[in-house]
C-alpha cells in the first residue's frame, strides 16, 4: 500500500514549531489501519527533517501526572501518541529568545482520536492521565542522559497551567522537587 503525504495532516499551534499531527485512519467492519510513523511523511508534513533514537513508552493510571521534563544538553525532540486512554499533553515554550518564551500549549490526546505531538527541542513537556489508564509512546532524537535531565514544577502558580483534573495528582519525588520555572535553566 503507497500511501501519500495526505495520509497525515499537520496543525500549528500557538508555540512556533509545536505540530499536532492528525493520521488518517481507513476504518472498516473488521477495525482500522493508520500508519503511526512514517519518515518521509513525517518529514513532509512537518518540514522537519531529523532522525529518531529511541522509542518509549509508559503505563500511567487515572491522575498521574508526569512533567515538566526536558534534557537541558542533548535536547530531545519528541513524537508523542497515545495508544490506549487518554491524557491532557502540556508543552511549555523555554527557548529563551522564543517570542512565546515562559507560554504553554495543551492537547488531548488519545487512542480515539489517534493524535501525535511534534515537540521540537527547546520545549519542556508533561501529561496528566484523564482515563482509568493510559499507555503512551513517544520517540525521541537524542538519548536519555539522566544528568542533563531537569525538570520545572508542574504546579508552578506563575505558569498558571490548567491540567484540567480535578483530583490530586499523582507525581513522583523528582517531580514533587522540580524546581520553578523563574529558576530553571532554559535554552539560549
Amino acid at each position: 500500500m503507497s500511501l501519500s503525504p495526505s495520509t497525515m495532516r499537520a496543525i500549528t499551534t500557538t508555540l512556533p514549531g509545536l505540530l499536532i499531527l492528525e493520521p488518517a485512519v481507513f476504518g472498516d467492519t473488521r477495525g482500522y489501519f493508520f500508519e503511526s510513523f512514517n519518515a518521509r511523511t513525517f518529514e513532509q508534513v512537518t518540514g522537519v527533517t531529523t532522525s529518531f533514537v529511541q522509542d518509549n513508552c509508559s503505563l500511567s493510571t487515572q491522575g498521574v501526572l508526569r512533567g515538566l521534563h526536558y534534557q537541558i544538553e542533548h535536547a530531545q525532540g519528541k513524537l508523542v501518541w497515545v495508544s490506549a486512554g487518554e491524557v491532557l499533553d502540556v508543552v511549555l515554550d523555554i527557548r529563551r529568545h522564543s517570542p512565546t518564551f515562559g507560554r504553554w500549549h495543551s492537547t488531548r490526546l488519545s487512542a480515539e482520536n489517534h493524535r501525535q505531538l511534534w515537540i521540537p527541542p527547546g520545549f519542556a513537556h508533561g501529561f496528566v492521565t484523564l482515563s482509568s489508564s493510559a499507555q503512551f509512546q513517544y520517540k525521541t532524537t537524542n538519548y536519555w542522559m539522566r544528568e542533563h535531565e531537569r525538570s520545572i514544577l508542574w504546579n508552578d502558580p506563575t505558569l498558571a497551567i490548567d491540567w484540567e483534573y480535578d483530583g490530586i495528582p499523582t507525581v513522583s519525588d523528582k517531580d514533587r522537587q522540580a524546581i520553578p520555572f523563574a529558576n530553571a535553566e532554559v535554552f539560549a
